[in-house]
């Protein structure tokens, strides 16, 4: 079984456990992880470029924590939906190697619709 695979089962099983299937409708498994979203954002609102690259041992550790929490919220509601999350990451990459070509927006940050 492959390390997403057996995670994504891992969290099953925790959903189980506690009889939280009830309440991980793509509705609000989509608003949890917005909100652990905003909860990672937290610790970046108002450091610089340079602090955000800086962050002491107690802040890692913070940060680590919640984007665990928005990754295990992203399998859940995938597994939730049956949508393979690896297969629509790589699909979702090739749409944007179309959109973004390497040749043409090399160094800009525009978004695809500011190109010519």
């Amino acid at each position: 079984m492959d390390p997403l695979h057996a995670l994504t089962e891992q969290i099953r099983s925790f959903a189980r456990e506690r009889d939280w299937d009830q309440f991980h409708s793509p509705k609000n498994l989509s608003m949890a992880l917005i909100a652990e979203a905003a909860e990672l954002l937290e610790h970046f609102q108002w450091a610089t470029e340079e602090q955000s690259y800086a962050l002491g041992p107690d802040k890692l550790q913070e940060v680590k924590h919640e984007i665990a929490d928005v990754f295990i919220y992203l399998i859940r509601l995938s597994d939730r939906l049956n949508i393979d999350l690896l297969a629509a990451a790589r699909e979702k990459l090739e749409l944007n190697k179309q959109k973004y070509p390497a040749d043409k927006v090399r160094g800009d940050a525009r978004k695809y619709s500011d190109y010519d």
